[in-house]
């Protein structure tokens, strides 16, 4: 019976690997970059050996595709969950799938990932596809959705929707790049209890449509 109390913690230990070691190297990417960072690093930093790492990671671009596909997935995944569950309110749905997307990323460590990808994205362009295939388009596609929606419903104003959506996310990931870069030098110029309200402020107002029909 004694013997075998340690096997489930040795099970336990080796499923949680992946994310201690995506964790690691996420902290690595986003400090040093991605040509910088050394697979041995991430081990040291997981605690583990390199050749443990390589049990689960044949290579640096494979941990990275991880760290993406663990890390931010999941906000896909929600939005996704999101865009079926408030479909019918098109106008609470743009405001969750943006709002969401800075508690989930802009808000949290995984903003070193979009500032990572615009510093790398021309030296690493396989990874710069992988990004834009997994995140930005799968995020696109859910914003224009929901504006979508909004104008057949008459709720919001005709716009072009796929520059409409850039404009909607730039001031995100602006705020996000501050908050981890600029942010050492002056931490008041975009703080997001005065910067979000801000932005939803002039989103909302210059998209909806007015009680009349007309446009705001």
């Amino acid at each position: 019976m004694q013997e075998g109390k340690p096997k489930p913690r040795t099970r336990r230990r080796k499923a949680a690997r992946p994310s201690e070691l995506t964790a690691a190297a996420l902290g690595l990417f986003v400090e040093k970059g991605y040509a910088a960072t050394r697979l041995d690093e991430v081990a040291a930093r997981a605690g583990v050996s390199k050749g443990t790492l390589y049990l689960y990671f044949d290579s640096k671009e494979a941990l990275f595709k991880a760290v993406i596909t663990m890390g931010i997935g999941p906000v896909m995944e929600r939005g996704e969950a999101l865009f079926a569950e408030l479909r019918h309110d098109p106008v609470a749905l743009l405001r969750a799938l943006l709002g969401g997307w800075w508690e989930m990323v802009g808000a949290t460590e995984l903003a070193g990932i979009p500032k990572l990808m615009i510093a790398e994205a021309r030296n690493f362009p396989d990874l710069a596809r992988f990004y834009y295939d997994e995140v930005i388009s799968r995020g696109r596609a859910l914003v224009a959705g929901a504006l979508e929606l909004g104008i057949e419903r008459g709720l919001l104003r005709p716009v072009d929707v796929p520059s409409t959506v850039q404009v909607l996310m730039a001031p995100l990931l602006m705020l996000s790049v501050w908050r981890t870069s600029f942010a050492v030098c002056d931490a008041e110029a975009c703080r997001p209890e005065n910067y979000l309200p801000t932005y939803f402020d002039l989103v909302l107002n210059g998209l909806l449509t007015r009680p009349d029909g007309g446009e705001a």
